[in-house]
């Protein structure tokens, strides 16, 4: 059935209706309202047949399609457009229902626009994914109404397309193109200060000022005519190259936390995704391993084309298990699998001190073979609830045993650098740029 009468229709009929009734009491009006209820008849067929009507060229009279991306990023705004083209000799108001996956748990994705003859209108929304795995749309459903505005005429498009939601590539994209152009920074990356000089030789260039006087090359620099400061050249060193990168994450229970509706999990593997370009783009090479009571996916270090594909698929299809983790599994999978000092990042989130302290030996021995950074989360919603005020005894009891809380995260950093770990407490929504820091940090010290 595409024939849908409007709400326009049943006020005429209702006007109608409320005529028959008056000209029950006045016979004189029955005659006048017999011809005013044809006349509505004959418009509501005239309005049916002008949608009815075949179009000029014999095609559909309205044309309509949904375009987006094959796949869509998770936890971003990714953009979809629905063009719509009328082929009507006359202007129609159209409805348009985008019957979007049911994951978003929305049904308000509705719009209105009117289309001229031959014109063609665009309609542009954004869809917020929060969790990875195949999104089915269902059918672009536009409703088309003539100037009359009687009845309305259905056109289906686009039905059943399944795409898949990736983790966050969009995220991705935008680092690669700011480390790309030095504009790290403009996302929060800290410049670091290198200590000390790496040993790796690049090339000899000009002196310049601000250059450090002692890389300057004199047997270069002699060998030039002159002798004077324009003629000075240094030794240009550039950062460690071909350092293996493993990001190593817990897939265990504690990583279901949400927070604005993304898993602990998943913002991990969205980390996960823009630190392994951003090593390759540093010439490192980047290795991915998950765990949770058992061993998961991995992927060895490497730095080859289609190596960022390779782990994009695999964080892909990650699930978070219900189990405790188990990091003794983890110490023999990381030993038997990793023969070269690496840096590692785990994600992980530790939620009390004496949970720490059961996997403490583990991340001891990891650390004495590798550098190894132990990154888990700060509870935002805790902080929320201590920023509130306090009015009652009940509200300062509760910001009491919260604090508390807060206050064991803290000692868990400690705890991890008193035995050389490295330890990253950070806020779910900033794990990307605090990780990155880390890992730039961890470069200009000459760390790995």
């Amino acid at each position: 059935m595409s024939l849908f009468l409007t709400t326009r229709f049943f006020y005429l009929f209702a006007a109608l209706i409320a005529g028959f009734v008056v000209a029950f009491f006045l016979p004189w009006l029955l005659g006048p309202m017999s011809i005013l209820l044809g006349a509505a008849g004959l418009l509501t067929l005239l309005d049916a047949a002008l949608l009815y009507a075949p179009a000029a060229s014999g095609a559909s009279p309205v044309l309509g399609r949904r375009v987006l991306g094959d796949k869509l990023s998770n936890g971003d705004d990714n953009e979809v457009q629905l063009f719509l083209e009328s082929r009507y000799r006359f202007g129609i108001q159209v409805e348009v229902i985008d019957e979007i996956p049911h994951q978003f748990q929305r049904r308000d994705v509705l719009f209105e626009a009117r289309i001229e003859p031959g014109q063609t209108q665009i309609i542009t929304y954004q869809l917020r994914p929060t969790k990875r795995g195949d999104y089915e749309f269902g059918a672009l459903n536009v409703y088309a109404a003539s100037p009359l505005g009687l009845v309305r005429r259905r056109f289906r498009f686009d039905q059943r397309r399944t795409v898949p939601v990736y983790p966050s590539f969009l995220q991705m994209r935008q680092y690669e193109l700011l480390a790309i152009h030095n504009r790290l920074t403009e996302v929060g990356i800290k410049r670091i200060r290198r200590v000390g000089q790496s040993t790796e030789f690049e090339q000899i260039r000009p002196y310049a000022a601000g250059d450090d006087p002692r890389t300057i090359n004199w047997k270069a620099s002699a060998r030039r005519a002159g002798g004077g400061s324009d003629t000075l050249v240094v030794n240009h060193f550039q950062d460690e190259r071909a350092q293996q990168v493993y990001c190593l994450i817990d897939k265990g229970r504690v990583m279901r936390m949400p927070f604005a509706g993304l898993s602990l999990l998943d913002y991990a593997i969205n980390a996960t995704l823009v630190m392994s370009n951003i090593a390759l783009l540093k010439h490192d090479k980047a290795g991915l391993i998950t765990f949770a009571n058992k061993p998961g996916a991995m992927v060895p270090a490497e730095r080859r084309p289609g190596h960022l594909r390779t782990i994009l698929e695999v964080l892909f299809h990650q699930k978070t298990q219900y189990l405790e983790t188990d990091y003794e599994r983890l110490y023999a999978t990381v030993r038997a699998r990793i023969k070269q000092r690496s840096l590692l990042i785990l994600f992980t989130n530790f939620e009390t001190l004496q949970g720490m302290e059961r996997q403490l030996p583990y991340l001891r021995a990891l650390g004495k073979a590798h550098l190894l950074l132990v990154v888990f989360f700060e509870n935002t919603e805790l902080r929320t609830f201590l920023d509130a005020p306090a009015d009652t005894t009940a509200d300062v009891y509760n910001q009491t045993i919260a604090e508390k809380f807060q206050q064991e995260k803290r000692q868990i950093v400690l705890e991890l650098q008193r035995y050389g770990i490295q330890a990253l407490l950070t806020p779910p929504h900033l794990l990307t740029v605090n990780t990155l820091n880390k890992y730039l940090e961890f470069k200009a010290r000459g760390l790995i």
